[in-house]
């Protein structure tokens, strides 16, 4: 069982930036892959990035690659997601989330996705 807990959300102005936290409990968090996910108002949970056990590999969506970047620090149980040069098409409620496994495939698939956080909302204004 793990639990997370995102934070660093807020509001920004466009062209600002962010860093979101998920800190993770439980002493298996390197097994783990972690991927960050949003859900803006009326819409669908879309994948933002995601990341490996290893940190080894990556992944975003399309509208984000260049702007975020996601990182993790087994030690410290945790994954982040700097986000810059933000747009209020960033705008949603960013979710992060767990998958047991130590394949070297980022899992952009929110259906495979074991564990989840609450969320924490990110508003840009423009």
């Amino acid at each position: 069982q793990v639990q997370l807990v995102e934070s660093g959300g807020g509001l920004v102005q466009a062209g600002g930036s962010l860093r979101l936290s998920c800190a993770a409990s439980g002493r298996t968090f390197s097994n783990y892959r972690m991927g960050w996910f949003r859900q803006a108002p009326g819409k669908e949970r879309q994948f933002v990035a995601g990341i490996t056990w290893s940190g080894g590999n990556t992944y975003y969506t399309d509208s984000v690659k260049g702007r975020f970047t996601i990182s993790r620090d087994n030690t410290k149980n945790t994954v982040y997601l700097q986000m810059n040069s933000l747009k209020p098409e960033d705008t949603a409620v960013y979710y992060c989330a767990a998958d047991p496994s130590r394949s070297y495939l980022v899992l952009s698939d929110e259906g495979q996705y074991d564990y989840w956080g609450q969320g924490t909302q990110v508003t840009v204004s423009s």
